[in-house]
C-alpha cells in the first residue's frame, strides 16, 4: 500500500475512522498512526477532519483536537449543526467532504500518493481530479460492516482500498496505553449521538 520514496498526505475524516475503527473493534491511537506514515512514507501533511458540536462550555472532543493540532497533526474543524428530527431526537449533522475535497485538489501538486480515511462517495470526483493529475489514491474504510462503511463508487474509483482491519494492529491502541479511567459518567463521543447522519 505504501512507498517509502512517494510524498504523501493523509487525509482523515474523524467521524468516519472513528466509527470506522469502532465497527472493526479498536481503538485509534493517533501517536501511532501519526509514526506509521513518516516510517513507511514521505510524510509531508497528515490532515484531520472534525465537525465539533458547539455546546455552551465544553465539547467532548477537545481534548483529541487539542493533542492532534500540538502533536503533527493538521486540524480542520468546523461547527456542526444541531437540529432536532421529526421525532424529537437531537442530531448534529457534520459533513467535512467540502473541506477534505478542496485540501486534496490543493495539495495535489506537491504529492505522489493520497492516502484518505473515509469511505463517503461525494469524494469520488475530488479524487478522480487528482487521479487525472498523477496522483495515487488510497482509501481505508470497511466492507466488513453491514452496511459498508464505504461507498461502491468511491471504491472502484480509487487506485487501491484497504480494509482498516487488516491494518489496524499498526496503530491500535494497547491497553497498556489507555489510562484509568475515572468513576464519573463516561465522555461519549459526539458521533455517538448521530450514528445515521454519517452516512457515506
Amino acid at each position: 500500500m505504501l512507498e517509502k520514496s512517494e510524498r504523501t498526505a493523509v487525509f482523515i475524516d474523524g467521524s468516519s475512522l472513528y466509527y470506522t475503527a469502532k465497527t472493526v473493534g479498536f481503538e485509534v491511537d493517533y501517536r501511532r498512526l501519526l509514526k506509521y506514515f513518516k516510517t513507511n512514507t514521505k510524510l509531508l501533511r497528515a490532515c484531520y477532519y472534525a465537525a465539533i458540536p458547539e455546546t455552551e462550555d465544553y465539547s467532548p472532543l477537545k481534548p483529541l483536537t487539542d493533542w492532534l493540532a500540538y502533536n503533527g497533526y493538521m486540524l480542520v474543524s468546523k461547527p456542526a449543526r444541531e437540529f432536532t428530527d421529526h421525532n424529537g431526537r437531537r442530531r448534529v449533522k457534520g459533513n467535512m467532504d467540502v473541506e477534505i475535497a478542496v485540501d486534496l485538489l490543493e495539495l495535489a501538486d506537491r504529492i505522489d500518493h493520497a492516502v484518505i480515511f473515509s469511505g463517503d462517495g461525494d469524494l469520488r470526483r475530488a479524487v478522480d481530479a487528482v487521479q487525472r493529475r498523477g496522483i495515487r489514491v488510497t482509501a481505508i474504510s470497511s466492507l466488513r460492516a453491514s452496511p459498508a462503511l464505504i461507498g461502491d463508487d468511491l471504491r472502484r474509483q480509487v487506485d487501491q482500498f484497504v480494509e482498516l482491519g487488516d491494518i489496524a494492529a499498526e496503530f491500535t491502541r494497547r491497553q497498556s496505553d489507555v489510562p484509568p479511567r475515572p468513576r464519573a459518567a463516561p465522555i461519549r463521543h459526539p458521533a455517538d449521538i448521530v450514528d445515521d447522519d454519517f452516512e457515506n
